[in-house]
């Protein structure tokens, strides 16, 4: 099967051929490359389980922990792995101590499956859950910074703050967002789920309290690879999910995380080869990724208002990999359950083999269609989707 409007990348990737696959930022997708060095490390594992599990692992996940936190700007010690975003913010949040009326502050832009976290916390403790309000279209950071801050009372004790959206793909502020709520005493959770290899990241610059974030998505590791920084001051009360033989209070921090019990490590190890190997497909490396893959979005982005009549929902760059954009009628309004797709999504798949995601947002739910590139993905694919979405608009 051929590769339908390929890019000079596609071929690197496990993506099937015949697939035009626009959906990059959901889960992310892996290397070829990468799915054989997992292999590796699972035929290590499986060979001799003894030998790999307790004479070499250890050292193995403290070289991938050194080399991660290089790419992030993060002292070792203070980054340890998870298996995902969502298990990190439930790491903190299942970790600390709040009292009735305690106040937690997030944005209407949360993530779906950390507003249900903060519902079960809000209603297990008496935390009094409160959301910072802004639309799309959006005209500059700074409506979000003071959307956040105005939100501030002198009871909130923790923001949950993404550092890139996810339905609404909107790179926020939060370098300005964790410097103000320190000044008031408030302490931030940066939910960077989408930010490492889609835009620079310095978590020791930036200062917050906790920040997790994904690497399966725009580093292309292999799922259940994710990591929580959790700053000095802060680490005594933060707890695993799954506390083990260390013990909950286990030292150096980093000896807490270490034996969740019997699990399959090969994501975490895949994370330098990955970090490496994708530095290696052009000329500058990781900036140079970002970039592109930045570019391709806008111009994506440019030609689907132009040919559909939409609105961009920020400026340029408030976006990297991804867009999001609001779309007109097309049939009922009608959100699935977060286990199903979009019924015109699904014909979209089911017809043209295109997965363009459809979702609905805000409190009003109105459809908006992601954007996501990734360097598999050419503007030619998302020219070819606009065509194809387009047929499902309704007249008037």
């Amino acid at each position: 099967m051929s590769y339908r409007f390929p890019s000079e990348y596609s071929h690197l990737w496990a993506i099937e051929p015949g697939a035009i696959y626009l959906n990059h930022g959901s889960f992310g997708a892996c290397t070829k490359y990468i799915l054989e060095k997992q292999n590796e490390y699972r035929q290590m594992l499986e060979g001799q389980p003894m030998r790999f599990m307790v004479r070499q692992l250890e050292g193995m996940l403290n070289t991938a922990r050194e080399k991660t936190a290089a790419f992030v700007n993060a002292d070792c010690s203070d980054l340890v792995f998870v298996p995902n975003a969502t298990a990190g913010v439930n790491t903190v949040f299942r970790s600390l101590r709040f009292e009735p009326g305690d106040e937690i502050l997030f944005t209407n832009h949360i993530y779906f499956a950390c507003r249900q976290l903060l519902e079960y916390i809000a209603e297990t403790t008496g935390a009094v859950l409160v959301e910072a309000h802004y639309d799309i279209p959006i005209s500059s950071p700074g409506v979000i910074t003071e959307a956040v801050l105005s939100a501030v009372s002198n009871k909130t004790k923790i923001a949950l703050i993404d550092h890139i959206t996810s339905a609404t793909a909107l790179i926020q502020p939060v370098e300005e967002i964790v410097r103000e709520l320190e000044k008031r005493g408030v302490d931030t959770l940066v939910d960077g789920a989408h930010a490492p290899g889609s835009i620079p990241l310095d978590i020791n610059s930036l200062g917050a309290a906790y920040y997790t974030a994904n690497c399966h998505k725009w580093l292309c590791t292999p799922k259940s690879a994710a990591i929580l920084h959790v700053r000095k001051d802060k680490q005594k009360h933060i707890v695993p999910l799954v506390v083990s033989h260390a013990g909950y209070n286990a030292e150096p921090f980093a000896e807490r995380f270490f034996w969740p019990g019997t699990f399959d490590p090969s994501p975490i190890l895949c994370v330098p080869d990955s970090i490496a190997y994708m530095a290696s497909l052009m000329p500058g490396g990781w900036d140079a990724i970002m970039k592109r893959n930045h570019d391709v979005s806008i111009e994506a982005r440019n030609f689907f208002c132009r040919e559909l009549g939409l609105t961009p929902s920020c400026p340029d760059d408030m976006n990297a990999g991804m867009s999001t954009l609001e779309l007109p009628l097309m049939g009922n309004i009608n959100p699935p359950a977060y286990k199903e797709a979009d019924d015109i999504q699904n014909q979209m798949y089911n017809k043209y083999n295109l997965e363009l995601p459809l979702w609905y947002w805000s409190d009003s739910p109105r459809r908006t269609t992601r954007i996501s590139v990734q360097l598999y993905n050419s503007p030619e694919q998302f020219r070819y989707a606009a065509g194809i979405l387009k047929e499902y608009y309704l007249p008037g």
